[in-house]
């Protein structure tokens, strides 16, 4: 045995012989008893006994008790206690029971006191507050954990009426309020976000209302319930990020709609590599689908998702969509309910010095698809469209726009064809933030094309459960248009990067002017006319007609002609090309 634990072992003793000792003599005192010294002796070793050979007790921290703590310690007095009292029933039957009855007041309030005075005394020697918004469980695995760290937990915040004015082990519950009246312009060191469950949107609020309080902000990510069991909560907390920011949940996400659609069918992805694709190929996993067909001409974006997703019912094909017959061969070979057309060229100032290659991809690939699907009698066909793709300025967006022509106006016999808008997607390859972040990270400046630029911003899992969602109650020959929320500034948006990685005189934004066919705002409606539908996160534009004959002969003069910007202005009479040169 260490010299640590002998020490222990002395000391727990010596605990359990005077907490004995007094509380026997206290017994007989108040009662005008003499003192009895056999029954107590006998009471002091049977208790030894049972604390050093059944429970090794003496291991128990006094300073870090816990529930746990007490539980263990009072099954030692209850086993000595079941051992002796036959011995001296007859004898000093009351005496003991009230002995024992003193005895566990004594050591609750032992052990509260030298917890007590162990956090105090470490509480003083703590250089940096912290707060805590969110006085739920989360929330005090949080303070108990920072109780043994240079930090000090000196506010609770919380929404929750009936918590505040009240405290936890001497730490008031404020109002965000009354937070602010008392520290006033004093900045602390530490705001930890510690509602897993919480809103998104609650979170932003949370975070712009106090972020000027606080030297630093840090959230506790939501969490499936298991780990509500992490050993250390401290661990999991991350910096809050600018998709916490931008994030939001949708409002009326309807999983037994989309469950439904998706449980045991067999569904195509094109594009299955990009960010929207393999999304889409996840949710089509968690919704219970038959088997997946992931179709991508990227061989190293098609490996990673087959690897991700190996060990479900997939089936990888590297295609590229332009090129029919291969992709005929497909279609025929799997008798596929669903497909979500995700292939796509879509990186505007790539598009604008490859417009050939983007048409023949964009447009002629998506024709193909959609008439495969529509020969082989698919149920369903999903167009992943744009924002862009309304009031065009770009021939990326103008593609899209022909491909919601094609799909609207084709004649879809037994297939459902539909299509779904939305704007920019957080995380995605040719997302704006990722750019910023390294921006920052490499020392600046962050490049923004204009001041008063501004986006849509979705969270891509959201994106794509939407997109389902919308695919779900579609009839055939709806545009579905996805609420994005508020348009950000990116100005705006790239300041607050900055602001997040503490580099705020460090890192500048420089202005670069707009991109080739890039614009200031992007749409989602073509024009006010939108219809709505069961869902508020889900409307449906307005149908445009164009004689399918003439749109199929535009198409063909648009692959063939050299002057490819006068044909899609032709197609799109809306198209206002951009150059930005």
């Amino acid at each position: 045995m260490t010299l640590l634990n002998r020490y222990r072992v002395w000391f727990n003793f010596l605990i359990i012989i005077m907490l004995s000792l007094f509380t026997f003599w206290w017994t007989f005192f108040i009662f005008h008893r003499s003192f009895q010294w056999e029954v107590t002796l006998t009471v002091i070793a049977v208790r030894l006994v049972a604390s050093r050979l059944l429970f090794k007790d003496y291991s128990l921290s006094w300073s870090k008790a816990t529930q746990r703590t007490f539980i263990i310690k009072s099954f030692v007095y209850i086993i000595a206690f079941l051992i002796y009292m036959p011995l001296f029933y007859t004898k000093v039957e009351t005496y003991l029971l009230l002995s024992e009855l003193f005895t566990y007041l004594f050591l609750i309030n032992f052990l509260m006191y030298a917890y007590y005075f162990y956090v105090h005394k470490n509480s003083t020697n703590k250089t940096k507050e912290i707060v805590i918004y969110g006085a739920g469980m989360a929330g005090l695995k949080l303070e108990e954990e920072f109780r043994n760290s240079e930090y000090r937990v000196k506010y609770f915040i919380d929404d929750n009426k009936a918590l505040q004015g009240r405290s936890i082990d001497a730490v008031n519950i404020l109002s965000i309020d009354s937070f602010k009246k008392r520290v006033e312009d004093n900045k602390l060191d530490l705001l930890l976000i510690a509602i897993p469950s919480v809103a998104k949107e609650r979170v932003k609020e949370v975070y712009y209302e106090l972020k000027d309080y606080f030297l630093d902000v840090k959230i506790l990510p939501s969490l499936k319930e298991q780990l509500y069991n992490t050993p250390n909560y401290q661990n999991l907390l991350q910096d809050v990020s600018v998709e916490d920011l931008l994030a939001r949940e949708p409002k009326d996400l309807d999983t037994k709609q989309i469950a439904k659609f998706i449980k045991n069918k067999t569904v195509l992805i094109t594009g299955a590599g990009g960010s929207i694709g393999s999304e889409l190929a996840r949710q089509c996993i968690k919704f219970g689908a038959k088997k997946l067909i992931l179709l991508d001409n990227s061989e190293y974006n098609l490996y990673k998702i087959e690897q991700e997703l190996q060990k479900y019912n997939i089936v990888p094909v590297m295609q590229d969509v332009s090129k029919k017959t291969l992709l005929e061969k497909t279609f025929k070979e799997y008798n596929i309910d669903i497909v979500l057309h995700a292939a796509a060229y879509k990186h505007v100032p790539l598009v604008e010095e490859n417009i050939e290659e983007a048409i023949i991809n964009n447009i002629l690939g998506t024709k193909n698809v959609i008439d495969l699907a529509i020969e082989n009698r698919v149920k369903k066909f999903v167009l992943i469209s744009t924002d862009k793709a309304v009031r065009p300025t770009n021939v990326m967006g103008t593609t899209k726009r022909v491909c919601e022509l094609y799909a609207q106006n084709v004649e879809p016999q037994e297939t459902e064809i539909v299509g779904v808008r939305f704007g920019n997607v957080l995380g995605s390859s040719g997302s704006v933030i990722p750019k910023f972040k390294e921006q920052i990270q490499a020392g600046g400046p962050v490049t923004v094309t204009h001041p008063d630029i501004t986006r849509y911003f979705m969270l891509i899992p959201e994106a794509c459960q939407l997109v389902l969602q919308a695919a779900s109650i579609g009839k055939g020959g709806e545009i579905f248009v996805l609420d994005m929320g508020e348009p950000i500034k990116i100005a705006n948006l790239a300041k607050e990067m900055i602001r997040l990685y503490g580099k705020e005189n460090e890192v500048k934004i420089e202005f670069t002017g707009l991109r080739p066919g890039e614009k200031l705002y992007e749409e989602l409606l073509i024009d006010e006319s939108e219809q709505k539908t069961e869902y508020d996160s889900i409307m449906i534009g307005k149908v445009t007609k164009y004689d399918i004959v003439k749109l199929n002969k535009d198409i063909e003069e648009l692959l063939a002609c050299s002057d490819k910007l006068f044909k899609l202005k032709e197609i799109v009479p809306d198209f206002k090309h951009q150059m930005n040169r």
